[in-house]
């Protein structure tokens, strides 16, 4: 099976465009394909990526677990379970190891909320 060459008809548009106006129309179809991945990325997450980001951080698979548990039971999966912490962290002048800590020890938790809503 042959496929049939059909490149110069699909690149007719492309033929008068300078260097700098075919970067800038790559840029634009790059922009086009990674603009729903990125919104997704910004509006979708699971107690997975929760718990790697924390991870990550410095916390161990349990600790994690149970950071990520807690701020799924305050409904604020939405907000990053690794945002939680560091804002726990920075309010209260804390490491972000002693905030997550604390917030496992259900610590924080009240000016956690003033700062995302909780519990809705």
């Amino acid at each position: 099976m042959k496929r049939n060459d059909d490149f110069e008809i699909r690149s007719k548009h492309l033929k008068n465009l300078s260097e700098d106006e075919l970067e800038q129309k790559f840029w634009e179809l790059a922009e086009k394909i990674v603009d729903p991945m990125v919104e997704l990325g910004k509006k979708n997450t699971t107690p997975s990526i929760e718990r790697s980001v924390l991870l990550r951080m410095g916390f161990s698979s349990t600790e994690s677990k149970e950071i990520v548990q807690k701020v799924i039971d305050k409904n604020l999966i939405g907000k990053g379970a690794g945002h939680i912490v560091y804002r726990a962290a920075k309010d209260n002048n804390l490491t972000v190891r002693d905030a997550g800590i604390k917030l496992i020890e259900g610590e924080l938790w009240d000016s956690v909320e003033k700062v995302f809503g909780g519990e809705k």
